[in-house]
């Protein structure tokens, strides 16, 4: 009897730690791919690629940038597609993701420098993007972009 008892303690416990195992493969996976997603979607925007914009942002994407201002997924395109702008530098640092289910959190540091108009313009920042697996497809759903120290 007390050998029945300790041999399903030791199959409870071996089953606990494969489901836990499992899980965190799922999440570090998860995690990765948004990672690749996240540097992907910085070179797009970067380059000005239009139509890699298009395939990571979700329809009703939602931007707000360094001073306030909020575009919707055709606007940013538009902003972006503008030959005004042109993205010399495009870095994102001490990234950090947390994955919830299908939604990962990215947060983390950014620089940017370039022109726009002629004129040369610096950002430091700070960033907040959301991405949602949906269907089996990560997309960005909302980021905010704000003025860091």
């Amino acid at each position: 009897m007390k050998i029945t008892i300790w041999l399903l303690i030791v199959a409870t416990l071996a089953l606990w730690t494969c489901h836990i195992a499992v899980a965190a493969t799922k999440h570090d996976t998860a995690a990765s791919i948004v990672l690749a997603l996240q540097r992907r979607w910085n070179d797009a925007y970067q380059q000005g690629d239009v139509v890699a914009m298009n395939a990571l942002l979700s329809d009703d994407y939602i931007i707000t940038v360094e001073d306030g201002n909020t575009f919707s997924k055709p606007g940013y395109i538009a902003h972006n597609g503008n030959s005004t702008v042109h993205v010399n530098v495009s870095k994102m640092s001490d990234l950090k993701i947390r994955v919830h289910g299908n939604t990962a959190v990215v947060t983390g540091a950014y620089y940017e420098k370039g022109t726009e108009k002629g004129k040369p313009y610096e950002y430091h920042d700070r960033l907040t993007d959301v991405w949602m697996n949906t269907n089996g497809r990560w997309q960005l759903i909302v980021s905010h972009y704000s003025p860091g120290q």
